[in-house]
């Protein structure tokens, strides 16, 4: 009885959990950019003019103009170099730098850094593991790391976020016609989710 019980709970939270951090980035979103741009507005606008929601209409209007300036050259320095200040700063590099590379991870552009989803087969066993392919240059590895027959892949763990990044001979790889995403969610899933 006690099973059941926790088995429904567990397919519960499952089903709510996904959806309540969607809804609550959302809502943290929506009354973040009220708060501060809607203020903004508020200073620059008459009060009978001001509508509420203009605050979130501002924050995704200025996160779309933020996107586009990002394209610069110009922009893209003068950003890099503002990062290489936070790097130097010996708490906030270690936040930032996670921080910043978890989000990386979901932008559209840095998607092809996974460059290939693989099977990762381990010291001659029947045993798969799936991963992706992160680096398959040698001369973007570090110096100790670099060699022609060698590929860096990260290879995730279930239901959990992050993996480890292991550097493997390419013979330990076979090639996977699934998408980044697809394999993603299969291998985070463990596999319940099922593949189509």
């Amino acid at each position: 009885m006690l099973g059941f019980i926790s088995r429904n709970i567990l397919t519960g939270l499952v089903t709510i959990l996904p959806v309540a951090l969607t809804l609550y980035l959302l809502y943290w979103f929506s009354v973040s950019a009220e708060a501060v741009l809607g203020g903004a507005i508020r200073v620059i606008l008459p009060a009978d003019l001001y509508r509420p929601g203009m605050g979130v209409v501002a924050g995704l209007i200025a996160a779309f103009v933020i996107g586009l300036l990002m394209h610069a050259y110009m922009v893209q320095r003068l950003f890099a170099m503002g990062e290489q200040l936070l790097y130097r700063m010996p708490l906030v590099k270690s936040v930032y730098r996670a921080t910043r590379d978890f989000f990386d991870y979901f932008s559209p552009d840095k998607k092809q850094e996974f460059q290939q989803v693989v099977a990762v087969t381990l010291d001659n066993s029947d045993m798969e593991l799936i991963g992706f392919v992160t680096q398959a240059l040698p001369d973007c590895l570090p110096k100790g790391f670099r060699s022609e027959d060698k590929v860096l892949v990260y290879l995730p763990l279930s239901y959990m976020i992050g993996g480890y990044a292991v550097l493997l001979p390419r013979s330990a790889l076979r090639p996977v016609d699934m998408s980044m995403e697809e394999a993603m969610r299969f291998t985070l899933t463990a596999g319940v989710t099922g593949h189509s």
